[in-house]
């Protein structure tokens, strides 16, 4: 049995919950940033060309497993609005920025997340992937919960065009820690994105149920991983078993 050398999580469940967000309250500040912004058009109209585009890509994005950004979207609502718009003009990404503030302060810590990183980072190397459409938000995240100095290596699935469980960002991943598949423990709440991607690769994977998947989640999807525990706090009990046959440093 190989050694586990690095230990990578997912961000969003697994590690942080997401508490009152209101998406609604999210779009209208959209809405109202692109107005600002100058484009001629009223709440509503855009709103209803947003959601077209949002489902367009929704469906690109779960079935093709390739990340499109928001800016992406609301390009192409606006195009289809009668304005001649690129993803990459400022005032899009501008709007991008005011739809996410909400959401990065809603991002609490679950209990025993920075226990357990702090004490994983000593021994292993850390790694983090995270389905996300907006990269920003993610270090934002990390930054406002002061975890980001935990982690040798963080991907974002807008920055790599991957999405798990596409394995190509679990590859990814490997490469930047210098690990192999055999020496990685992957932990993650999502039993389709993340334990089916990362057992794909051959990680060693362990399920902890979040806001947004139980075990009767875990249970339908006909997944297996290595360990499912309960909460961050039985992970950190269970996890040096896992990972700590000897205690193996880091890598300089």
């Amino acid at each position: 049995m190989r050694q586990i050398k690095a230990v990578i999580f997912d961000f969003i469940g697994t590690l942080t919950n997401v508490v009152d967000y209101d998406m609604e309250n999210s779009k209208m500040k959209l809405a109202q940033a692109i107005i600002e912004a100058g484009f001629k058009t009223s709440t509503e109209e855009f709103l209803q060309a947003y959601s077209q585009a949002h489902e367009k890509y929704r469906v690109i994005r779960y079935e093709q497993l390739v990340e499109v950004t928001n800016a992406i979207w609301v390009s192409e609502a606006l195009n289809t609005l009668g304005f001649n718009t690129k993803p990459e003009d400022v005032k899009i990404k501008t709007a991008v920025n005011a739809f996410f503030e909400d959401y990065i302060e809603t991002l609490e810590l679950r209990p025993y997340a920075k226990n357990l990183l702090k004490k994983l980072s000593i021994t292993h190397k850390l790694g983090l992937i995270s389905n996300f459409t907006f990269a920003p938000v993610v270090y934002a995240g990390l930054k406002k919960l002061d975890i980001n100095q935990y982690f040798n290596v963080i991907l974002v699935s807008d920055e790599t065009g991957w999405r798990k469980p596409n394995t190509k960002i679990f590859i990814e991943a490997l490469r930047r820690l210098k690990v192999t598949a055999e020496e990685t423990m992957y932990v993650g709440d999502s039993p389709q994105e993340d334990i089916k991607g990362a057992k794909a690769v051959g990680m060693k994977t362990v399920f902890v149920p979040s806001q947004f998947y139980t075990f009767e989640d875990l249970s339908e999807s006909k997944q297996k991983p290595d360990l499912a525990a309960k909460d961050l706090c039985e992970l950190c009990k269970e996890i040096p078993k896992l990972v700590n046959i000897k205690i193996v440093r880091k890598s300089q």
